[in-house]
């Protein structure tokens, strides 16, 4: 399987995006130029080997077409680790997040330049780390990449099992992770086409998901528990639409919809980490329902409203929305 994976990513199709060739033509700092890029290719060395002196972690760097893959993207992702040479790399997150499995969904990205560039952390959670990355345009996109080496997604199987997309679940921690990622990007597109702020899906490949980057230069959109917000009310009733257009019309319910899952960006609150949403058919979708409007009524209580959870969820479930048309649709995305 991993061959196969290997032959595909290695298709040289996509050779287009491969990095620049380190040779320098002509001029009199060829030699200073190439002595730089031998220095350079000393330090990988190092770096790949002491990676691979681990047997039990890194082992598989020793074989000679992961060396090439790692060096053929290294310097897109360099600044997620660290800047510089490999001195630098931060170990421990380079140890969490960029196992073989990864490094080689990131390399299929790169080349079908849904990623150009991994650039710096921005966030990052029991399941997965986010960062912010670039696509070939140069437009800032977020990279969430799951983590494959902890066993953090089986207490996260109540929320696969029973929804009807994700049928003959197995329970390895890898196929764990695998159906998490994909019931991401599906809540995502399904939440999306009915017009609700949340981040754009635009690409994904094992464990890792592509999407509209929601931040600045420096830096990611707080979250909602951060900020002040000038209006409450207003965000309160934005909020309270959201549920409801998600539960009347994308038949789905966040299941976790607290100030912690959303972000402050641009005067707005925008839901995030909708890994867990379940579609209505799902054993526990009124249960979670309740849950997330209780969390909402408390935000609003604690921001001074005089809001009630018996009101808010006659609002979800009766709210008139036919003003709410999708935006597009996509039967593969069901």
């Amino acid at each position: 399987m991993v061959k196969d994976n290997w032959d595909e990513l290695h298709d040289t199709k996509h050779n287009r995006f491969n990095r620049r060739s380190r040779k320098s033509k002509g001029g009199s700092s060829s030699k200073s130029r190439d002595l730089d890029d031998e220095y350079a290719e000393s330090e990988e060395d190092k770096f790949l080997s002491n990676l691979a002196s681990k047997q039990s972690t890194y082992g598989w760097m020793k074989e000679a077409r992961y060396k090439r893959m790692f060096r053929d993207i290294e310097t897109k992702i360099q600044g997620a680790m660290g800047t510089g040479t490999f001195d630098w790399v931060d170990r421990r997150v380079f140890d969490q997040v960029f196992d073989r499995l990864t490094l080689m969904s990131l390399y299929k990205l790169m080349k079908t330049g849904v990623i150009d560039t991994l650039d710096y952390p921005i966030a990052r959670g029991k399941e997965a780390h986010v960062f912010h990355g670039t696509n070939i345009d140069g437009g800032s996109v977020a990279v969430k990449i799951f983590h494959t080496s902890n066993a953090v997604f089986k207490n996260l199987v109540q929320y696969i099992e029973g929804d009807p997309r994700f049928g003959g679940l197995r329970r390895r921690h890898r196929d764990l992770v695998d159906i998490w990622v994909r019931k991401e990007h599906r809540n995502l597109s399904r939440l999306s086409r009915w017009g609700l702020n949340v981040p754009k899906p635009l690409g994904i490949h094992k464990n890792v998901l592509v999407m509209d980057y929601l931040g600045h230069e420096t830096g990611s959109s707080p979250k909602l528990r951060e900020v002040q917000v000038e209006h409450p009310e207003e965000v309160f009733e934005d909020l309270v639409e959201f549920l409801a257009v998600a539960w009347q019309k994308s038949n789905l319910v966040h299941a976790d919809f607290s100030p912690f899952n959303i972000l402050w960006h641009q005067e707005r609150a925008v839901v995030i980490d909708v890994g867990q949403a379940v579609v209505q058919g799902h054993p526990k979708a009124e249960e979670f329902l309740v849950r997330d409007v209780t969390r909402l009524v408390e935000w609003g209580v604690k921001n001074g409203l005089e809001v009630t959870l018996a009101e808010t969820m006659y609002e979800v479930l009766n709210m008139n929305l036919d003003h709410v048309k999708q935006i597009e649709y996509d039967d593969e995305e069901e």
